[in-house]
């Protein structure tokens, strides 16, 4: 039930690396929400900084997709290699257990120091167990209550994982007849369209379903072509140059066109968020295709890394909000701390089998 790729013995590093990099970019993202000045809360909150919220304003509309289109190529490379039994257990193994363990072990955390934040919560850490199943909450978690937090990225995996499984059974004979991979420059441009509309399918707190099954099954049926990598190498620099265009008419009529027509805006959203995931694959392939102890480590340890990070840039943000008043330095120690807590989490949770299988690590 494989895509079509063909790979021989070959290996796309470059996939692995990107990976691995987006990951280490959600500790300046999630570290930057502290301060983020677009009216929404965080677990913890500081000063409004307008620079940091730069920084999250031209991430965050490509930067989950990419992870869900770069789990897609990864199923094709799977498929190819794996029985469907075999996909779907390690699916399990490998998002469920962690998901539902993550809930009671991770998430918990995050929510405490929020309740203490937000609430004056002066009550003990498994105290606020009741508060966390049984307060209303808009799911976002921020001021307490029940949340996924960043483990919702691990459920919308493993939903999405399991739904594309028949639709790969049921299209696949027509995608041998499709020639996907001969897919033109123009047409690849336009398939941005795609998601603007699939995003309204199952849209909950702005997190679609839809639209990150689209990017899903584009990595699936289009990026893990060989063919279309080195379209994406070839025209970077297009890629590149579209990217920069979109952020020039984000940044100075965003407004605008979002008051004006939200879905002309909708599509300057789509196309900024394509173009940017299809230049970073072009660059990705040209620069980052390679592999060494290095890359083999933080490809390895990526995933424990996004289970692992946000714990700890919630506990940094709380105890260097309330010690330290220069903001820079805050920023530097949640950063820095969050960091080196992070690995060193990841370092002992690894030595030990009971903790592995609960956090889905790999040997």
């Amino acid at each position: 039930m494989g895509n079509l790729l063909k790979t021989e013995n070959y290996r796309n590093f470059f996939i692995d690396n990107l990976r691995w990099i987006c990951v280490l970019l959600l500790f300046p993202y999630h570290t930057f929400m502290v301060y983020n000045t677009f009216g929404e809360s965080f677990y913890i909150k500081g000063t409004d900084i307008q620079s940091t919220t730069n920084f999250i304003m031209a991430t965050w509309p490509w930067f989950m997709p990419f992870l869900f289109l770069i789990a897609g190529v990864s199923s094709a490379y799977a498929l190819n290699t794996k029985t469907v039994k075999n996909y779907i257990k390690e699916r399990i193994f490998r998002l469920l257990i962690p998901l539902c363990f993550g809930l009671l072990l991770l998430v918990p955390i995050q929510t405490y120091f929020a309740e203490r934040f937000h609430n004056n919560y002066n009550g003990s850490y498994f105290g606020q167990y009741i508060l966390f199943f049984t307060k209303p909450t808009d799911l976002s978690g921020y001021h307490g209550g029940f949340t996924p937090g960043h483990l919702w990225f691990i459920l919308y995996l493993f939903i999405i994982s399991l739904i594309a499984l028949p639709i790969i059974y049921i299209f696949k004979r027509s995608t041998e007849k499709l020639l996907l991979q001969k897919i033109s420059e123009p047409v690849l441009l336009l398939l941005f369209i795609i998601p603007v509309f699939s995003q309204i399918i199952l849209d909950i707190n702005g997190k679609s379903l839809g639209e990150y099954l689209t990017y899903f099954l584009f990595g699936y049926y289009l990026i893990s072509f060989e063919e279309i990598q080195e379209k994406l190498q070839k025209y970077r620099f297009l890629h590149l140059s579209l990217v920069i265009l979109c952020l020039i008419i984000y940044i100075f009529a965003e407004t605008v066109i979002e008051n004006s027509n939200i879905f002309i805006y909708e599509l300057l959203y789509s196309f900024y968020a394509w173009t940017t995931i299809l230049a970073i694959l072009g660059f990705g392939r040209k620069y980052l295709n390679f592999t060494n102890s290095l890359t083999a480590y933080m490809s390895k340890s990526s995933f424990p890394v996004y289970f692992f990070h946000q714990q700890w840039i919630v506990i940094a943000a709380y105890f260097s909000l309330m010690q330290i008043q220069n903001i820079p330095l805050q920023i530097i120690a949640i950063l820095l701390s969050s960091i080196i807590f992070t690995f060193l989490t990841y370092e002992i949770f690894k030595r030990f089998s009971i903790t592995r299988f609960l956090f889905g690590m790999k040997k």
